[in-house]
């Protein structure tokens, strides 16, 4: 993709809403994404999982937010001049997302401003909500993204 075709800071106003999803979730998925990175039993053991307060094999909170970063990813994050995040606000973990879930949502931007300190990018803020087929949140967040200006996306480095 050129860049020429990606959205610049100016295309982020505040209301914004970009889908997010669907995305369906694999009792495979948990297990691989569990072995790897958060082996506790809930997570990798279906009868566990169902003796826990989670109600049955339960996605790591860790998973459903690399879940929800592909579902940005593929909605907007790769077709925009973006330089990264400086970190998050706060992600959350409202409910727990079940083999067999399908995932889907929004991201908002909350607002944007220009950077002081790196002329040619500006700040967008985003709020995040990921909601399962019954509409239940199961995971909300908020994070600044860097984005590059029009202006900085036209002319060749």
């Amino acid at each position: 993709m050129t860049d020429m075709a990606k959205l610049a800071y100016e295309d982020f106003q505040p209301g914004q809403t970009f889908s997010l999803g669907p995305k369906h979730v694999t009792a495979k998925e948990i297990f691989e994404f569990a072995r790897e990175f958060d082996p506790q039993p809930m997570h990798i053991d279906e009868a566990a999982g169902r003796a826990s307060i989670l109600g049955g094999l339960a996605a790591s909170g860790w998973h459903t937010s690399a879940m929800f970063m592909r579902m940005m990813c593929d909605a907007y994050l790769l077709d925009t001049a973006s330089e990264g995040a400086p970190g998050i606000d706060f992600m959350e973990w409202k409910k727990p997302v079940l083999a067999g879930d399908t995932l889907s949502g929004r991201s908002i931007v909350l607002e944007s401003r220009p950077m002081r300190s790196r002329p040619g990018m500006g700040i967008v803020k985003f709020r995040h909500e990921v909601e399962n087929q019954r509409g239940e949140l199961v995971c909300l967040g908020e994070n600044a993204t860097m984005i590059r200006m029009r202006l900085a996306v036209e002319t060749p480095a």
